[in-house]
């Protein structure tokens, strides 16, 4: 069995297929009870720990509704399509992403460069500075892009859902801009 599963995808192919008609039929049902004037195409991809990431790219005349409000409605979308694939396929270890028009990585891209921004600042003051308030989503992005840097470090402060994001100089870096501040204040 696991000989023939393998060469002619097994299971698990088909379970993909039913979790792609399952998101396919609900964007179809969706869009029409909503009269949205859009078109969306769904893309698998396989990765390497045997999971797979399903996406679903939207087209047509109501993009903006999506993108609007810092992209709620694509946040919205996504979420309820995971919902809807957890209840129907508990065992599925399938990832949704919703996008349209390249948002998500417009929206990456300008988190990245304030990020960059402040980093800069915290490298050439060597004192902590402060990233607004942010939802998760958007904390993961700028944390994993600082944590890049080992000249800086971050932490999410706060308490909630939108928490503010601290970039702090590393160890090292910290300790000598702290001897040269005390030069410059004597």
């Amino acid at each position: 069995m696991g000989f023939f599963s393998k060469l002619f995808g097994g299971k698990s192919k088909s379970a993909n297929s039913e979790v792609e008609a399952l998101i396919q039929k609900t964007l179809e049902g969706i869009i029409e009870k909503a009269q949205f004037d859009l078109t969306f195409e769904i893309n698998t991809e396989k990765e390497e720990d045997g999971g797979s990431t399903l996406s679903v790219e939207f087209n047509g005349a109501d993009e903006e509704i999506l993108k609007d409000k810092k992209g709620q409605m694509l946040d919205a979308f996504q979420l309820f399509l995971k919902r809807v694939v957890q209840h129907n396929f508990p065992e599925d270890k399938t990832n949704i992403t919703v996008d349209c028009g390249g948002y998500r990585d417009e929206s990456a891209n300008a988190l990245i460069e304030r990020a960059e921004n402040l980093k800069a600042i915290c490298i050439e003051q060597g004192k902590s500075v402060y990233y607004r308030a942010l939802p998760p989503k958007d904390r993961k992005v700028v944390h994993q892009y600082l944590a890049k840097d080992p000249r800086v470090k971050s932490r999410s402060l706060g308490d909630g859902l939108y928490k503010k994001i601290k970039i702090y100089p590393a160890k090292g870096q910290a300790q000598g801009n702290s001897a040269e501040e005390s030069a410059a204040n004597d």
